[in-house]
């Protein structure tokens, strides 16, 4: 299977990212390790989780996903075979958004058994608390990474500005530099992307692992209508959707997954995979029909048409 090597770094991985999310939440401990078990058993080795995961389930202190995690990767005797990333910073029902050197050096120690590893392969700053100074969070991944706690450093939900002074702060203070991105970015959500990350992305050659790349179910094409929102306990998520823009996105997605006799929601990953810099979209799965259309999707090669289709009819989502 081909793979591509996140921004500067010897982590190679296939061109799906899993989410770790619904471990713990949808999916309880046997459910999770059906849905592991197929992922990686069809040549997939990318795992995305955070420790944040999840917390909403009780309000405490998260960690279902990565406890969920450690068990299978031990269970299975994988770990040499997957590429884990976890999160830190996120509140949790315990404590708020912290990027703080002190709440690092717990929160990994934490993470690694949960997730029974000695190693991170690539540890995300989640959320940023807009006050910890940039440079200490980095003495913070210096500091793991020097350890062997973690291998390498992305960064998820900074500004802009937050994330071009952590550049800045890596290059003065001879710290670790963040090696991935992981935005909010598919069809339905290109504005914010598109104009303030982007030329980021390009200038510091991050990798790009989009979140949400399903837009919550919505682009899987299942929500077409107000009564549809009752199909599953994300749909509320996708209610902002249901405009005119957002049936015309839909509406394209079925052009050209007719076309290819494939899902709206392959096509709507594929769409992702033939942006620049994209590595691999995140997204979750709950049963083997679902991980079909992940799997499907690397599969597509989309033409100078369809990319035509796609754009026109997303375009509002760029320029709005």
């Amino acid at each position: 299977m081909e793979k591509i090597k996140i921004g500067k770094t010897d982590l190679e991985v296939a061109k799906i990212n899993l989410g770790g999310n619904v471990f713990g939440w949808t999916l309880d401990e046997k459910q999770s390790f059906e849905i592991l078990d197929e992922f990686s058993e069809n040549g997939f080795n990318f795992i995305d989780t955070a420790d944040m995961y999840s917390y909403w389930v009780d309000g405490k202190g998260g960690g279902q996903s990565e406890t969920i995690l450690g068990k299978w990767m031990k269970s299975r005797n994988s770990r040499e075979r997957v590429i884990m990333a976890t999160k830190v910073g996120g509140e949790t029902g315990l404590h708020p958004v912290d990027t703080s050197k002190k709440h690092i050096l717990e929160a990994v120690d934490s993470s690694l058994k949960r997730l029974q590893t000695d190693y991170i392969d690539l540890y995300y700053t989640h959320f940023d608390d807009e006050k910890t100074p940039v440079e200490e969070t980095l003495s913070a991944y210096d500091e793991i990474i020097k350890a062997g706690k973690v291998r390498y450093i992305a960064a998820s939900n900074l500004s802009p500005k937050r994330l071009e002074a952590s550049f800045e702060a890596s290059k003065k203070y001879g710290l670790p530099q963040y090696q991935a991105l992981q935005p909010h970015y598919n069809l339905v959500e290109r504005e914010n992307y598109e104009t303030k990350y982007a030329s980021l992305v390009e200038k510091y050659d991050l990798t790009v692992f989009p979140y949400w790349s399903l837009a919550a179910g919505f682009l899987t094409g299942k929500y077409r209508s107000k009564e549809d929102l009752n199909k599953s306990v994300r749909g509320g998520s996708v209610k902002q959707y249901l405009n005119d823009k957002g049936l015309a996105v839909l509406s394209a997605l079925d052009k050209v997954s007719e076309k290819h006799s494939t899902t709206p929601a392959t096509v709507s990953l594929a769409w992702l995979l033939a942006q620049p810099n994209i590595g691999a979209p995140i997204a979750s799965a709950t049963s083997g029909k679902q991980l079909e259309t992940l799997f499907k999707a690397p599969e597509i090669a989309l033409d100078n048409d369809d990319l035509k289709v796609l754009d026109e009819a997303s375009a509002v989502f760029r320029d709005c």
